[in-house]
């Protein structure tokens, strides 16, 4: 059982905690059997509920009949903040890693290009996975300067892979991270 003051935002049954990170219309990702199944054709969810500072619990699964390699074996992310309608803000990523190469700050557990896990945690496809996250927002100052950058620290599958890490800036594709 939860702890009381838990906030469960997916209850196995509906998406009724989220919405579609575009235009905050419903979430069109398929529920079934307990299960949410990204849908990429409708797009990023997010909570409706908005966070600062928390402990976050998620479990996931690759599918058992993943094809390709690297970066296109079931490619997906957690973005602790969310800095908008797409892939913007801070994100922890998901990825079959599991004797699969890819770039060390781009595999399950990494905080996207900018911190490789400490160890590679992942199960083989088809098993559940879980991410236990606890995340520190960045702080800013009145005139709108850093006062203190992001930090996370993540646990894959019970394995310590990120401890109090500490983000450069957004998590970007392509650039230096940078704070806004």
């Amino acid at each position: 059982a939860a702890p009381s003051d838990a906030i469960i935002l997916f209850d196995g049954r509906d998406l009724d905690q989220w919405v579609t990170a575009a235009d905050k219309s419903p979430a069109g990702w398929a529920v079934a059997d307990g299960v949410i199944t990204v849908d990429k054709a409708r797009g990023n969810i997010e909570t409706k509920r908005t966070f600062r500072d928390y402990q976050l619990h998620l479990e996931w699964r690759i599918p058992a009949d993943i094809a390709g390699s690297g970066q296109g074996r079931g490619n997906s992310g957690v973005f602790l903040a969310s800095t908008g309608s797409r892939d913007q803000g801070y994100e922890v990523q998901i990825l079959d890693s599991y004797q699969s190469a890819t770039y060390v700050n781009g595999q399950a557990g990494a905080v996207y290009k900018q911190h490789p896990p400490l160890a590679n945690a992942n199960r083989k496809p088809g098993e559940w996975q879980t991410y236990d996250i606890i995340w520190r927002a960045p702080l800013f100052a009145a005139d709108g300067a850093l006062a203190t950058p992001a930090s996370v620290t993540v646990l894959h599958n019970g394995v310590l892979v990120q401890d109090n890490a500490i983000l450069a800036g957004e998590t970007v594709y392509i650039g230096k991270p940078a704070y806004k």
